[in-house]
């Protein structure tokens, strides 16, 4: 059983290594109760707010804060088919903050599946002043109730490279308020986070927990470790590391 869509906004190396926002923070702009995942038929116009905060600042397998924990406040529009936002994250000990405004547009090429596309532009404020344009893709297999196969993609402009994730999360629902959905993904760089190496960057498991109050009010936790691979280790060295993390996320429909 479907509920209502509830858009869900939303996981240190130097300021101008290759960043972007979280994964727990950007995936689920657009999303059901049931499947995590995007749904055409319960698109209707709404204003979220949310405020979130993770405990480390995990994108493409790396700690881009060093330990530090980020706070996140995200405001998106959604009109149909269409989600546009604008999210600030601030390092919680660290002179960090990070601006991304973008849109995202909802597709269903197929009944059996449904796609997300988008731009995003990203600023850096703290020791050092960066930017970057993105653009991102994401297909899911939808059919599948319990079960999404999904491939996302981002491009950076700043890097000239690109990102894939592949992904395969579960969906169990033990109540009509609650909603788990464990996942495990394997990150595939392409000059994007490092230029000397393309191929295997991280494996991560994890597992995400939904609790909805009602149609408007939800709350999110998640928990993930992440396995640094080839790309990581190669890049860091000594210093590369496996990284546990976590979070919890409130957002709110209008």
């Amino acid at each position: 059983m479907h509920k209502k869509s509830l858009p869900w906004l939303g996981g240190a190396a130097p300021l101008v290594n290759r960043r972007r926002i979280s994964p727990f923070v950007l995936s689920g702009l657009m999303v059901t109760g049931l499947l995590g995942t995007p749904s055409l038929a319960a698109m209707e116009n709404n204003i979220n707010l949310e405020l979130g905060w993770d405990s480390l600042y995990i994108t493409e397998g790396r700690d881009n804060l060093s330990g530090d924990g980020i706070t996140w406040g995200v405001l998106a529009l959604q009109t149909g088919q269409l989600n546009s936002y604008a999210a600030v994250g601030r390092g919680d000990h660290q002179d960090y903050t990070e601006l991304n405004v973008g849109a995202q547009y909802l597709l269903a090429p197929h009944p059996d599946l449904e796609a997300i596309v988008g731009v995003q532009r990203l600023e850096f404020y703290g020791d050092e002043r960066a930017s970057d344009n993105e653009l991102f893709a994401e297909l899911a297999f939808l059919h599948w109730a319990h079960l999404v196969p999904s491939l996302s993609y981002v491009y950076s402009t700043e890097a000239k490279g690109f990102f894939v994730e592949l992904k395969l999360t579960g969906n169990w629902q033990p109540s009509e308020r609650w909603l788990i959905s464990p996942y495990i993904a394997q990150g595939l760089d392409y000059g994007y986070a490092t230029e000397s190496f393309d191929g295997r960057n991280h494996v991560q498991v994890g597992v995400e927990a939904q609790y909805f109050f009602n149609d408007q009010l939800v709350i999110r936790c998640h928990l993930g470790h992440s396995i640094a691979g080839r790309d990581i280790r190669l890049e860091m060295a000594e210093e590369a590391s496996d990284q546990t993390f976590g979070g919890i996320h409130l957002n709110w429909a209008f």
